[in-house]
């Protein structure tokens, strides 16, 4: 197995930021030619003794699941990253330790991404995310291959979670986690373990995992990172470019969504990469909130890209509503092939966003039409700026009795701008 560079993920804390709201952040960057779609999901109630089937394996089901919005890779039930109706975000990353190995972590048990897109179904807070990753994880374990083109590719995981009022981190080894509340300013990870002494909880067995592993005396400082981190693997450019960004664009704690899409789509780090990139994993769809801790009065805004490559990408806004709708009649095909077995390799998954921003990033990367990029990014800050002012100035009702469309259209208004736009 061989580790590939995949992901980074951010958040800043409300009291950095313009607005005073929490803002989260990532880049899912997944093997060459894979398709991210954006799906939307509602709450789903399920019978008592009813299985839920994840990508690999089945599990026990819950009584309700909460609505969520994912980015998923489309071959796959599991999300890169998403948010759920009560302002809850989870992003997960590949990381390696000295302790993965082929034998055991290609077993199919839950995928990393399956442990997202549950933690988002089934918690009304970071904290509670937290607690049903966790307990899935110990009951069930980690691994499977995270590709279905490249068998070799798996990982253990790391995870950032965020509500509107705190975030979290957690970093794996098997079903062991240790996890650290996000203190300061902001906090990002990437593929390398970043959890050292910091420990705000911890599985009844990682010490013994690490002693058991002759990695730890038992007796040292238990430092998670120097323990387990597997120094042939331990790539920090970007964590390390990420959080100098995060360090510089925070100091006058006037952080917006703005400057994290900035950071997502920076190339020079390599947090951005582009469709050519080769093995090292281009970007394949991105992700900001923007999470209220009041929803009856302000939303939590969710914007998703949803195409490959964030810097040539255009965010699109997703508010939930109760009548919301993430697709009209000409963009329902945003969600693909749900039927389609993950071990197909031959299915062209390419949703028709895809298609055509693959078309217009062709055209653009071949011309160098710098126009055509500045008026997107032109399109998108009007985009941005005008639902600011919307929001600011009370044009938002969260009762199913409204009956403007302006919210519950929002997502998919703004895919048929970008269609409009790639013509």
């Amino acid at each position: 197995m061989k580790p590939i560079n995949s992901c980074d993920t951010f958040v800043v804390l409300p009291t950095a930021t313009a607005n005073g709201q929490m803002i989260f952040g990532k880049n899912s960057d997944r093997p060459a030619g894979e398709v991210q779609e954006i799906v939307f999901n509602p709450r789903q109630r399920f019978e008592n003794d009813c299985k839920q089937k994840c990508t690999y394996i089945e599990i026990d089901s819950i009584p309700e699941t909460y609505s969520v919005i994912l980015s998923k890779p489309v071959w796959m039930w599991g999300a890169e990253m998403g948010s759920n109706e009560h302002g809850v975000c989870i992003g997960n990353e590949a990381i390696w330790n000295r302790l993965i190995n082929d034998e055991k972590d290609l077993n199919k048990k839950l995928l990393g991404m399956d442990l997202v897109r549950l933690g988002l179904e089934r918690s009304r807070t970071a904290l509670e995310a937290m607690d049903v990753i966790t307990k899935l994880l110990k009951d069930h374990g980690q691994g499977g291959p995270c590709s279905n083109t490249q068998m070799d590719f798996f990982y253990h995981n790391g995870f950032l979670i965020a509500d509107p009022n705190e975030a979290w981190i957690i970093e794996t080894v098997d079903s062991e986690y240790v996890a650290e509340k996000v203190s300061g300013k902001y906090r990002n990870i990437s593929n390398c373990l970043s959890i050292g002494t910091k420990i705000d909880r911890i599985s009844d067995g990682m010490k013994q995992l690490a002693i058991d592993s002759g990695l730890w005396n038992g007796n040292d400082e238990f430092d998670f990172a120097k323990i387990f981190t597997d120094n042939n693997h331990n790539d920090r450019t970007r964590y390390d470019a990420g959080k100098k960004f995060l360090d510089d664009y925070t100091k006058d704690n006037n952080f917006d969504i703005k400057k994290m899409m900035q950071i997502l789509r920076d190339k020079t780090s390599g947090i951005c990469r582009p469709c050519d990139d080769g093995m090292k994993n281009p970007t394949a769809s991105s992700q900001v909130s923007v999470l209220s801790s009041d929803l009856k009065q302000r939303p939590s805004v969710h914007w998703f890209t949803g195409t490959p490559d964030s810097e040539y990408s255009y965010y699109k806004p997703f508010i939930f509503h109760p009548k919301v709708r993430i697709a009209s009649e000409k963009t329902r095909s945003m969600n693909c092939f749900p039927n389609v077995s993950i071990d197909d390799t031959q299915v062209d998954r390419r949703h028709y966003l895809y298609r055509k921003h693959e078309e217009f990033y062709s055209r653009l990367r071949n011309v160098d039409d710098d126009n055509l990029h500045q008026t997107l990014r032109q399109i998108e800050n009007l985009c941005i700026d005008e639902l600011e002012q919307m929001l600011k100035s009370g044009g938002y009702n969260n009762s199913e009795n409204d009956e403007s469309n302006e919210i519950d259209n929002l997502f998919s208004d703004s895919v048929e701008s970008e269609l409009r736009f790639y013509r």
